[in-house]
This record gives C-alpha cells, sequence and structure tokens, in this order.
C-alpha cells in the first residue's frame, strides 16, 4: 500500500459536509424490525445503514443472527428508504451471499481480523470487487495484524478500503467494554493518514451514555466517522442492548457534536490545536490509570512489610531507581530535573499509602 490516497476516492466522492454516519441494529431481528429503524433513520445524515446478518458470539446458544433472510430485508430497505447497506462478512460464503444481494459495504469484525487464514479466504473471495470493504481492529491491540489485514485486501485489488477502530479486549475491569487504546488508533492514522478510519463507540462503551463523549473524542482526532448502533427498542434489543441508542438520540449526538473541519488558516489551526490537545488529554488520563495502579502495588508492599515488620523507606532500593529513571528519561528527551521531581513525588506518595498500611 504504497500510495494510499487511491484508496480513499470512495469517501471523497460521496462530498460529505460531516462526517461518515453508518447506523442501524446490532443486529438484524425481524423485517418489520429492520424496516422500521431504516425508516426512522432515511431523512437523517446516516449515510449507511448496518445489521449484522450472522453474529459471531462468545458462547454457543446465544443469538447467532438470522442468517441469509436478513439480506433480503436489507435489499427492502434500499429499495423503500434509499439508504445504502451494510453488514459484517466473516468467510466465503457470507461474501459471496452478501454481494449476490448487492450490500454496499462490508465490514470484517475484530474476531476475523486476527486471524490470517480468514482475512486470506475473505480477501480471495473479495477480490477484484469496487465494493467498499472496512477492517475491524483485531481483539488485541496488534497494529501489524491490523495492518496485515487490510494488505490482503489491497493485495487482492481491493481499492475501496477503510478501517474501524472498535477498542481492544483485556482483562482488566475499566469503564469500557473494550479500551479504546487511542495511541494506537494515532499511530494507525500516522502511518496511513489517507486510509478512511472510522470509529465504533459503541463497542468501545459498551454503555450507550458513554457513546456520545467517545464520539467526541474520535472527531477531535480527525477520525473519519461513526458507526454507532441504533434501535427503536435499545432495552429489548436481541443483542448488545445496553450499548444501542433510539434514532432520536441519534440525531442529537450528530447535532450536539462539535465538527472540526473548517479549511480556513485560523480554523485549521484550531482544527491542528484540538487534535493535540486531544492526544494530550489520552495520555494524561494513561498516566493517571498507571498512578493509580502503581500505587495498589505500593499497598501490596505495605502489606508485606506490615506482616514481616520491616521499616517502610528502603534507601537503597530507592537510590536504584532513581538512577535508572534519571537515565531512561535521558533517552526519551526528559531532564534529570524534571525526572527528579516527578520520581520524587511518586515515591512520596508511595510512601504515605505504606505508612498507613503500616501504622493503620
Amino acid at each position: 500500500m504504497e500510495n494510499s490516497k487511491e484508496m480513499r476516492t470512495w469517501l471523497d466522492d460521496m462530498g460529505l459536509d460531516h462526517p461518515l454516519v453508518i447506523a442501524g441494529p446490532c443486529s438484524a431481528e425481524t423485517e418489520e424490525q429492520v424496516l422500521r429503524i431504516a425508516h426512522e433513520l432515511k431523512d437523517t445524515d446516516v449515510n449507511y445503514y448496518r445489521a449484522g446478518i450472522w453474529k459471531p458470539r462468545t458462547r454457543p446458544g446465544m443469538f447467532e443472527g438470522v442468517g441469509a433472510i436478513g439480506l433480503k430485508w436489507l435489499k427492502k430497505v434500499k429499495e423503500e428508504t434509499g439508504l445504502k447497506t451494510a453488514t459484517e462478512v466473516a468467510n466465503r460464503a457470507h461474501v459471496d451471499l452478501a454481494l449476490e444481494n448487492d450490500v454496499d459495504l462490508l465490514w470484517i469484525g475484530a474476531r476475523s481480523t486476527v486471524s490470517p487464514f480468514i482475512m486470506q479466504e475473505i480477501a480471495d473471495a473479495l477480490e477484484g470487487t469496487d465494493k467498499i470493504v472496512l477492517v475491524k481492529n483485531p481483539v488485541n491491540p496488534d497494529l501489524a495484524l491490523w495492518l496485515g489485514g487490510i494488505e490482503r485486501l489491497y493485495t487482492a485489488g481491493i481499492k475501496n478500503l477503510g478501517a474501524i477502530h472498535r477498542g481492544f479486549s483485556t482483562y482488566e475491569k475499566t469503564k469500557y467494554r473494550n479500551i479504546p487504546e487511542w495511541q494506537l488508533a494515532i499511530e494507525f492514522q500516522n502511518k496511513f493518514p489517507d486510509l478512511p478510519l472510522i470509529n465504533d463507540p459503541s463497542h468501545i462503551t459498551g454503555k450507550r451514555d458513554m457513546i456520545f463523549d467517545v464520539s467526541q473524542t474520535a472527531l477531535d482526532l480527525n477520525f473519519d466517522g461513526l458507526m454507532i448502533e441504533t434501535h427503536f427498542d435499545p432495552d429489548n434489543a436481541w443483542s448488545d442492548a445496553a450499548q444501542q441508542v433510539t434514532p432520536a438520540k441519534l440525531v442529537q449526538i450528530m447535532r450536539d457534536l462539535k465538527i472540526r473541519k473548517e479549511t480556513n488558516s485560523e480554523a485549521d489551526y484550531n482544527a491542528k490545536l484540538s487534535n493535540l490537545r486531544a492526544q494530550i488529554d489520552i495520555l494524561d488520563n494513561q498516566l493517571l490509570e498507571a498512578m493509580g495502579k502503581r500505587m495498589k502495588v505500593s499497598d501490596g508492599i505495605g502489606e508485606l512489610k506490615k506482616q514481616k515488620n520491616v521499616a517502610v523507606l528502603q534507601s537503597n532500593r530507592w537510590n536504584q531507581i532513581l538512577g535508572a529513571m534519571i537515565l531512561e528519561g535521558e533517552s526519551k528527551g526528559l531532564s534529570e530535573e524534571f525526572i527528579l521531581k516527578m520520581f520524587k513525588a511518586i515515591h512520596q506518595e508511595s510512601i504515605n499509602h505504606q505508612e498507613k498500611i503500616v501504622n493503620g
């Protein structure tokens, strides 16, 4: 993919005055449900109507989608509303059926992206198609795997490509369903700035009340669009109920989002400044999370010292840490003065935590 600009044409050709919007239910459930949601979205800024036809589930026995019959419902959506359609494909059979039913946009899910074998099978099935194909990031934060999947499609002659950032799985419990790992998405943009990048706040958050904030962060980071799951009765959806919003709520989200895409020099400056500040906000939050984790480890050390009646302050250990951090900091362009101030403050907070436990 030496010249990624040629892959941007499908988005450029749309001539949108707002970010791309892909919306619709997590799963196609019934023909009536699919068509009702589509009609509620047809006069909005939604560009593609999405619905999951085949649903990869973690455990057997869960709802795995209605299957090929749902593709007929998507054809009716296009006929009745004029909306272009989108669905997920996970193997050659899915691709063949989606193409037969003239689905406009296909995306490949995180569980498929993780497997080079699956990606090659899909690439072979799609060879030469002019359909738009978007690749979700793999479940784990592996940039090479994500890019590798896209490159397999490009090698198969598929030029209308893009990526979807849907967050990454983790064993840790956080406020997110899938941690966004914004830095990895930023690195993706830096490597391929002209490859369209769509954010999926529904899967990142897992909670409808967080979708707006994540969407705004994505737009501040110059994402090209959003994929938001939408249902007229979210609480009773057959899958991922908690992360779906109503069509009315989707319209409100799109209305409230701040779009920074002006072309004059002053606006360009403000857009770049907003982007950089968004990156700093993300890094600051990551620093706080790391500090919180570090202090929990300090608490564990305090408990151990209390059990063994060991002094809180270990001067030799502290001097070793400080010397190592000064050298490491210098290799990253950080001054000795800054490292000393920062690690003295961290060390003091660690001592405070341990003293509370030892003397508590």
